[in-house]
């Protein structure tokens, strides 16, 4: 086996002292345990009690319908997060944590808090309820799952795109378990009222919730979550920073909320006024954000990984290749197609480490590097440098096909033919041949 190249030098800054090790990883899974237990009885509380409000029937139906949009919205999100890709088990979390314990709170929260104003001013105890109580205890409860793996899951909540997607996913499973709720209260009124078809009051629920607004809830939350990516790009010694961004973001989500929610007092068409005047613009504002922080994101990856070429660790076609999707999504069909699906396994980690590594270097250089800056960066190298001799020669195919092509400075010479760069250990591969 060859031996690893040196360690390239680190940007230089200040390290803050010695490491610490976190005492509890030892009983971590003592946290995991109380977790999961958390969760499941979450999860059985929500379901007796969506259950009792819609019925056996009413439940089924609304869970049918309301599982329609989830697939699509979770591949959305996984779609932003493919430069680089957190844990499934952090999504897996987040949808949980909004479908069963931030559900779970709100029910239980929003039914009090409306009781208790209906005792002072029956009359506008809804309104309240809706525009006030609603936003403030969803949007906490939600926020809670981004905090929790703000926390706990630090390596994997890097920046703006891991705060949106945590906060898409967390605001998905809720809107999931609500709408099962509305869906299934719908289709109780319906039955009692001898209503069907398209004129019924499920498929009016049905075509502003999953049809409409689908977006919603993930939407309102995402401030959250970019509040708390902006902290994550934050240096540790600012702290004033990295306190007021979350609660900021949070309070955006909060007002957009009420904003919503508060469109049906505006008169007949207040509705349609601020779903056109205002959900749209700003869902398209927030995908234009996203997408250019991941443009961003895929540059900072062709500039940074330059540094571990001239040490050695990665070779000179790779910072383009894995600066540009294309040439990773190509990089991944060439190994699967001649070594098989573990090849493609072990190309699309070592994108993901590359991704880390030249991130964690951009962090270093603006000083904004952890008291672990030396130790993660050999982690990461030494998972790279064990998957090389896969990686490399897919990655080297990706960046000749996807290279823009060179200009011609001189007539050809006869019998003379231009180098290719070095030769893969893999036969030609044509990727739009099956």
């Amino acid at each position: 086996m060859a031996t690893s190249p040196p360690y390239p030098t680190h940007p230089g800054i200040p390290l803050g002292g010695p490491l610490r090790h976190a005492h509890w990883w030892h009983r971590r899974w003592v946290r995991y345990g109380a977790l999961i237990t958390l969760l499941a009885l979450s999860g059985l509380v929500i379901l007796a009690l969506v259950r009792e409000q819609t019925g056996t029937q009413g439940f089924l139906v609304g869970l049918g319908l309301a599982v329609l949009p989830v697939p699509l919205l979770i591949a959305v999100f996984r779609w932003l997060d493919r430069v680089e890709p957190g844990p499934w088990r952090n999504l897996m979390f987040a949808f949980s944590w909004g479908a069963c314990a931030a559900a779970l709170i709100a029910i239980i929260a929003n039914s009090f808090a409306t009781r208790w104003i209906a005792t002072a001013d029956p009359a506008s105890a809804d309104t309240w309820g809706a525009t006030v109580i609603a936003p403030i205890v969803e949007e906490s409860a939600k926020a809670a799952a981004i905090l929790l793996l703000f926390l706990f899951r630090r390596r994997d909540f890097t920046g703006i795109l891991d705060g949106v997607v945590i906060a898409g996913v967390t605001a998905t499973g809720f809107a999931f378990t609500e709408n099962i709720l509305y869906l299934g209260t719908a289709f109780g009124t319906d039955q009692l009222a001898g209503h069907s078809g398209i004129a019924s009051v499920t498929a009016a629920t049905f075509f502003v919730r999953v049809i409409m607004s689908p977006f919603a809830h993930p939407l309102f939350t995402v401030f959250t979550g970019i509040g708390f990516g902006i902290a994550a790009l934050a240096a540790e010694r600012q702290r004033l920073r990295r306190v007021l961004l979350p609660p900021t973001g949070l309070l955006l989500a909060m007002g957009m909320h009420a904003f919503w929610n508060g469109s049906a007092t505006f008169g007949d068409y207040g509705f349609l006024a601020v779903y056109g005047g205002f959900m749209v613009p700003a869902f398209g504002l927030l995908t234009w954000l996203v997408i250019w922080t991941r443009q961003r994101e895929l540059r900072t990856v062709r500039e940074e990984l330059p540094a571990y070429v001239v040490a050695g660790w990665i070779s000179p076609s790779e910072p383009f290749a894995l600066g540009s999707m294309r040439a990773r999504r190509l990089a991944r069909e060439y190994a699967g197609h001649h070594l098989g699906r573990p090849a493609a396994r072990a190309v699309s980690q070592y994108e993901a480490y590359a991704t880390s590594l030249a991130f964690l270097r951009h962090r270093g250089r603006r000083g904004r590097a952890r008291t672990d800056f030396v130790v993660r960066e050999r982690e990461l190298l030494q998972e790279l440098w064990s998957r090389r001799e896969i990686a490399r020669p897919a990655l080297e195919y990706a960046a000749r096909t996807t290279a823009p092509p060179m200009p011609v400075l001189m007539p050809p010479v006869y019998g003379w033919a231009p180098a290719h760069g070095p030769a893969a250990p893999y036969p030609a591969y044509n990727p739009y041949r099956s």
